[in-house]
């Protein structure tokens, strides 16, 4: 059974359903996987659209979601598809979300730990707490199908109760949870932007040792480097930035508005490429 040891296969898997990522998300996955791995490895993606997606990218349908999705929940609650069974996908296997981007060397996150581990990074949100993210996540394939039972007996339930699904692998996957070594993982937005002032004034940057940038929330790799908040706001040079705070033009509240501005991200083009 494969766990990415010893010459044997590593195995990355990802989600893509509905229309916010197009298959240039999982090409251009693909390709940063193939730069920073040492084979072999396969990059399996579950989805209900594979059109146009790399030839080397191993297409599987989404598994089955036999239960009424949660509503006005701002957790990733379709990832729980992926907690039991996947077919002919056996064995660890490394989840990675979509808009991540690899800075690194990806071999360690086959190697740390026991293969039976489930290891997720740390929400840079919620540092007392120390809940999970599962943007980056590794587990063998099957042990969290216990979750997935608890989850649809009651999904409103349990996505009103822990509010992400994050959480909830967290607090309840068997065995528990371990978290990757600190440094290895960077969240764009916490990590990499520069505090107020100084976001008007530096691009981003990448901190030393990072392997993976995670962009949870709004602000995605197109964002970065278009140099917006999210895809709601429009691009402006900082100063246009700062004169919108008294013009009436800023979407929200005067402190947030100063500090969500971010520069054009020069390294973002230069990796997230197929």
């Amino acid at each position: 059974m494969s766990d990415g040891r010893n010459g044997n296969l590593k195995q990355i898997i990802c989600i893509k359903w509905g229309t916010k990522f197009g298959p240039e998300y999982v090409n251009r996955l693909h390709a940063m996987i193939a730069r920073n791995i040492t084979p072999p490895f396969r990059l399996f993606c579950f989805t209900d659209d594979g059109a146009g997606l790399h030839p080397d990218v191993a297409v599987r349908p989404l598994p089955p979601f036999a239960y009424q999705a949660p509503v006005n929940t701002r957790g990733k609650w379709p990832k729980s598809r992926l907690w039991g069974d996947l077919g002919d996908v056996t064995g660890v296997v490394l989840f990675l979300d979509l808009d991540v981007i690899v800075t690194g060397d990806l071999d360690p996150f086959f190697t740390h730990g026991d293969p039976d581990d489930t290891i997720l990074g740390r929400n840079p949100n919620t540092p007392l707490e120390k809940m999970g993210q599962t943007s980056v996540y590794r587990m063998r394939v099957g042990n969290l199908a216990p979750l997935q039972q608890i989850f649809a007996a009651d999904p409103q339930g349990i996505a009103d109760k822990y509010r992400y699904e994050q959480r909830f692998v967290t607090r309840n996957a068997p065995g528990g949870v371990k978290f990757w070594p600190r440094g290895w993982l960077a969240h764009f937005r916490f990590h990499c932007v520069p505090v107020f002032p100084l976001n008007y004034l530096l691009e981003p940057r990448i901190p030393r040792g990072t392997r993976i940038v995670m962009f949870p929330g709004s602000l995605n790799p197109p964002d970065a480097i278009a140099g917006r908040w999210d895809e709601a706001d429009p691009v402006r040079p900082p100063l246009a930035h700062l004169r919108a705070l008294f013009t009436g033009e800023r979407r929200e509240r005067p402190l947030k508005h100063l500090r969500h501005y971010v520069r054009p991200t020069s390294w973002v083009t230069r990796l997230w490429r197929e």
